[in-house]
């Protein structure tokens, strides 16, 4: 076989991911915070990015500046109504009016010159720094700067966390420091709600201390304040707060140790173990309601980030529906071209001017991504809506099964594509605020072969029938099927149970239980009122 050299032209088709490219996906899939933040890095990055709202309308002055003037719009020599020194017209004229000779002068003040004595210079200087009216913060006694950054929130009293509440006490409770390191490393432990890991084995082994020195530190941590904090258990946290009640006897103690079956609403087994009767008993029940569960969460935990919409829906007059997006997420910046422009003619090396296109070239490929962005989040919005239509007129009963599939046909991009832009996005609706990705469920067959149902209309369907069941005849998970099914709805046990689950609705047993405790609290209330109705005065 031969070897030979030849031309040949192919054409052929090729997606390169770019950097600038692969930028921009990732833009679909930011939240609007995580945007604001990106873009703000870029701003201090860019020399040739700018905000759109800081831009100042030609012939308009900024807010910041204020116009100063008489009634009729007089100017002064700079331009504003006043004198550039800050004086009103009526106070400049008479400061340059010529008083006239001395005998004038004193026929005007009715007295003789003679007698105005001067003043030592300091004290005609003190006495004019006294006299002077404070023109800043600073000078009114409130130690901040006077520039126009001043911001008033920075006084705000900090929020006191339970870190800094227990590190408080721990300054007074220990006085040696190896203790007092135990027991700062144990604070740092305590979640939000007060409590310890089960297992401090580690701790004494990463500080270098015995298991007795952590135990005798951790014993002295559960006597602070708000009681029943550095527990490692419920029990352990209520224990706490009944010996600090002085109500921790055997009975109680036997109830703490069992608060399963307290759970369970087992109230025959619980008078069994703690050995006493049914007024006992409820007492002591009552009394483990008033406690704290969770000491920790009265004191200032992480702050949660606001949800703020990308999307709003609002009904439209001819009875569909508006989607705009919420312009006030959205950072809006420019490129500045005569900036580029004059540095193009005064720049002369070779690296600065690649410098600047390559700043030129990514603010526009940002400006560019940030509107293609919007426009893409509207557009899916607006699909969504339409596909929707029914569970924003009538509710979640409504909503129809979808995936990202429908969702890409009919407005013709990749499936990828509209997962990301659905990714951290909300829609504020007529019902509520929703994440984009609710609108997506799964679909569950009908009963009779007709159009298929959401999972979260069913959801919601089982919901229903649990919150309308009657104390003396709760639903089972069998009896839920079978109204499902009477419903046209095509579902088996197991997932009934599943979705229960997930909505955190317990067992028919339980929920027998629960309701049947809540009716005798109710009669036996109902009871003690009637008796006291009819004793005699």
């Amino acid at each position: 076989m031969a070897l030979t050299q030849r031309l040949e032209f192919r054409q052929s088709q090729s997606l390169v991911m770019t950097p600038q490219l692969m930028q921009a996906i990732k833009l679909l899939q930011l939240s609007n915070l995580d945007l604001t933040t990106f873009v703000e890095e870029e701003l201090e990055r860019n020399p040739l990015l700018e905000r759109a709202s800081d831009e100042v309308p030609v012939g308009e002055a900024p807010a910041e500046a204020g116009n100063y003037g008489d009634s009729e719009g007089g100017q002064g020599e700079d331009g504003l109504g006043g004198s550039a020194d800050g004086f009103e017209p009526g106070q400049e004229e008479w400061m340059s009016k010529d008083l006239g000779t001395r005998a004038e002068i004193e026929q005007t003040l009715d007295t003789g010159l003679d007698n105005v004595f001067s003043e030592e210079p300091a004290e005609a200087a003190a006495r004019n720094a006294q006299d002077a009216v404070p023109t800043t913060y600073t000078e009114w006694g409130g130690g901040a700067s006077g520039d126009e950054d001043y911001n008033l929130e920075a006084f705000v009293a900090a929020e006191t966390t339970l870190s800094d509440h227990l590190a408080e006490q721990l300054a007074v409770a220990f006085t040696a420091p190896a203790q007092r390191m135990i027991g700062q490393y144990l604070i740092d432990l305590v979640d939000e709600a007060g409590y310890l890991p089960p297992d401090l084995g580690q701790a004494a082994e990463r500080l270098g201390a015995t298991q007795q020195e952590v135990e005798d530190v951790l014993a002295v941590l559960q006597k602070f304040d708000p009681p029943g904090v550095c527990a490692r258990s419920l029990s352990e946290c209520l224990a706490i707060q009944l010996r600090e009640l002085d109500r921790y006897d055997p009975a109680m103690q036997a109830l703490v140790e069992h608060l399963d079956l307290l759970a369970k609403r087992d109230i025959v087994a619980l008078r069994k173990i703690c050995g006493v009767d049914d007024e006992d008993i409820a007492d002591m029940i009552g009394e483990i309601r008033r406690l704290n569960p969770k000491p920790g969460m009265k004191f200032g935990s992480a702050r949660l980030q606001t949800m703020v919409p990308d999307v709003y829906v609002r009904p439209g007059p001819d009875g569909g529906w508006h989607v705009e997006l919420n312009s006030d997420t959205l950072p809006r910046v420019l490129v500045n071209q005569t900036y580029y422009s004059e540095l193009s003619k005064k720049v002369g090396k070779d690296g600065d001017k690649s410098y600047f296109t390559d700043a030129l070239q990514n603010a526009t490929w940002l400006v560019r991504a940030l509107d293609q962005r919007a426009r893409t989040i509207l557009k899916v919005a607006t699909e969504i809506v339409r596909q929707q239509d029914g569970f924003f007129t009538h509710g979640v009963a409504h909503l129809r099964p979808l995936n990202l599939k429908a969702v890409a046909d009919a407005i013709q991009m990749h499936e990828s594509t509209v997962s990301r832009v659905t990714a951290n996005k909300y829609m504020a609706t007529n019902r509520g605020t929703f994440e984009l990705k609710y609108f997506f469920t799964a679909s569950i067959a009908s009963a009779d072969g007709g159009e298929a149902h959401s999972a979260e209309a069913v959801r919601h369907h089982i919901k229903q029938l649990i919150d309308s069941e009657e104390p003396s005849a709760i639903l089972s998970d069998d009896t839920i099927v079978e109204r499902l099914r009477a419903s046209g709805i095509d579902i088996a046990r197991r997932t009934v149970a599943k979705y229960r689950e997930a909505m955190r609705i317990p067992s028919s047993v339980q929920r027998r239980r629960d309701k049947q405790s809540a009716l005798g609290n109710v009669l036996s209330t109902a009871l003690s009122d009637r008796s006291r109705n009819t004793e005699p005065a």
